[in-house]
């Protein structure tokens, strides 16, 4: 049973949270136990809150999981956890959350009651609208960047870049899932509403122009007189290597593989991918810490 609880929490997808760390790791500041401690309180808080929505779609998504032929291993769909169980344990998160970033910074918990908020109303409605759905859920990571710049103490500027491209990325991983979903209803499964808005040709064409993009805004990012100056080093176009990699590589598996559907899962599954990221990270590091 309390295995079951886990599951349902999805501390797996956890690793989403990292994008609180960023303003702290960009800001030139991991030097600082205070600051990454900060940090990492956020992230733990926003994890909780995360949590907490994943309760919140399983229990309003629980008819359609249980026709979905992976979902319907989930905690709720299969009956491990009763409803109500599992609704006393959202609300829980969410408060223990928002208590959290309520102690840390003002500003912290109305971004992160921005996010429950929009959260509540993709589980309602929102989802259902194709498009609109995953701009939602690219906010929701723009939301995890806002709140690291702001549970530090002193406060970290945000750079426009870092909201820029956690937003481009964010759609392009969004387009993928939706893609996975695209296949899934052409083999006559039941999936969500808002697919009808989509079709393969789309998505293809799509996620192509959102990769074009990602990539473009990265070389402008890392070629920008001022980032080069706020890093001390001219050297940040290395690290595009691993970012055209990276992205080739989740197109590969989106286009040749077809295994799209959990952006999370091919992150914790697929080595190709972890050794590009280590190696965006470690040259990133050298160049800006250690250079």
């Amino acid at each position: 049973m309390i295995l079951a609880f886990v599951k349902l929490m999805r501390p797996q997808h956890w690793v989403k949270n990292v994008f609180v760390l960023l303003p702290t790791f960009f800001g030139l500041r991991i030097q600082e136990a205070e600051t990454v401690g900060m940090a990492l309180l956020g992230a733990l808080a926003f994890s909780l809150i995360a949590s907490g929505v994943y309760i919140l779609n399983d229990w309003r998504d629980l008819e359609a999981d249980r026709a979905h032929p992976s979902k319907r291993l989930r905690p709720l769909a299969s009956g491990q956890v009763p409803v109500q169980a599992a609704v006393f344990l959202m609300f829980l998160l969410m408060v223990i959350g928002l208590g959290i970033f309520w102690l840390l910074d003002p500003l912290s918990l109305y971004l992160a009651l921005a996010y429950v908020g929009i959260n509540v109303l993709y589980s309602i409605r929102l989802k259902q609208i194709a498009l609109l759905d995953i701009f939602i859920i690219a906010m929701g990571f723009v939301i995890r960047v806002g709140i690291g710049a702001t549970v530090v103490n002193p406060n970290i500027p945000l750079s426009m870049w870092i909201m820029v491209m956690t937003f481009l990325g964010a759609l392009f991983l969004g387009l993928a899932k939706r893609r996975d979903d695209v296949l899934l209803a052409a083999t006559g499964l039941q999936v969500r509403k808002s697919i009808d808005g989509y079709n393969l040709e789309f998505i293809n064409g799509a996620m192509v122009m959102m990769a074009s993009v990602l990539i473009v805004g990265y070389l402008s990012y890392v070629s920008d007189p001022e980032v080069m100056a706020h890093f001390h080093t001219r050297q940040l176009y290395i690290t595009a290597a691993f970012v055209v990699l990276g992205v080739l590589r989740y197109m590969q598996i989106a286009f040749v593989e077809e295994k799209s559907g959990s952006p999370t899962g091919i992150l914790l599954g697929d080595r190709f991918l972890q050794i590009t990221i280590a190696g965006w990270l470690a040259t990133f590091v050298w160049l800006i810490y250690w250079n």
